[in-house]
């Protein structure tokens, strides 16, 4: 069987000067709601919050109608892992894990990013997972960095680097099936981006290639079951799970993270491109 071709959208440095003014909605939008995650808040409050942030920046929410998405964000809390639908009687309580994703389209571009928090006083296990989540998520950005910049990388070279991140850190489920993704003038592009595999596969990594980034992992079984609602993804044997995502750009002297305020030079260095300011 042949595979089918993918549709890899190239950008220009001017183009990807536009993706992080998206990126940077993005980033106030998670600030704010990090900022007001207190047991007592619901999952609807902290969807108002964002898309008051994003709607006062000029921008639109990505994910809001998005497949007949009904919100602005995705909020996934404890054993839910991606795409949880915020309620207003969806009441966040002490020792919760939220995954809050989050999405902007501005000037036609697209910004997309989460974290995952604690709520008040939270176990410190399920904020190490958190932190496993993050550093894979860095340790495959960096590959794609060093893989652009010699000549030689290939996507799943970031696949690679996520897995053997979260492997060293513990024994934790990667989620199959779910993964990163090319973003543009579109929230979802190709190529799909696994967060486990060999490396040295798939297309090459180039100057103009952008991609979300996002590692999903649990404390338990990798293995997930869809809700009726159609969207929320949660884990088969009840485990707490953990959802990180950024938006980076290869551009010619490196890499930029446009959804990170700083462009990710605090946890890549040198690897980010001098055009960031």
């Amino acid at each position: 069987m042949r595979r089918p071709q993918l549709d890899i959208q190239l950008k220009t440095p001017e183009q990807i000067e536009l993706m992080r003014g998206a990126g940077l909605v993005v980033a106030a939008a998670l600030d704010a709601m990090r900022e007001a995650v207190a047991p007592g808040v619901s999952t609807g409050d902290l969807d108002a919050i964002a898309e008051k942030v994003i709607r006062d920046a000029g921008a639109v929410p990505s994910f809001k109608g998005y497949h007949g998405f009904p919100a602005t964000i995705c909020a996934s809390v404890n054993e839910q892992v991606v795409h949880g639908i915020p309620r207003n009687d969806q009441v966040l309580v002490e020792g919760d894990l939220i995954s809050l994703d989050c999405g902007a389209v501005l000037e036609g571009w697209h910004g997309d990013s989460a974290i995952t928090v604690g709520v008040g006083e939270t176990d410190p296990a399920l904020i190490k997972m958190a932190g496993v989540a993050e550093d894979a998520m860095w340790a495959g950005i960096a590959a794609a960095a060093r893989g652009a910049a010699n000549g030689r990388g290939r996507l799943t070279d970031i696949s690679f680097n996520v897995e053997k991140a979260v492997r060293k850190a513990g024994r934790y489920g990667i989620v199959d099936g779910y993964g990163g993704h090319g973003i543009g003038t579109e929230m979802h592009q190709d190529p799909h981006v696994l967060n486990h595999g060999k490396p040295g596969k798939g297309p090459r990594l180039v100057p103009g290639m952008c991609l979300a980034i996002e590692p999903m992992i649990t404390m338990g079984s990798p293995r997930t079951v869809e809700l009726d609602d159609g969207w929320t993804v949660i884990t088969r044997d009840s485990s707490r799970a953990a959802h990180v995502e950024h938006t980076m750009c290869l551009l010619e002297d490196g890499v930029w993270v446009t959804t990170a305020v700083d462009g990710g030079r605090a946890r890549l260095g040198d690897l980010v491109t001098a055009r960031q300011p």
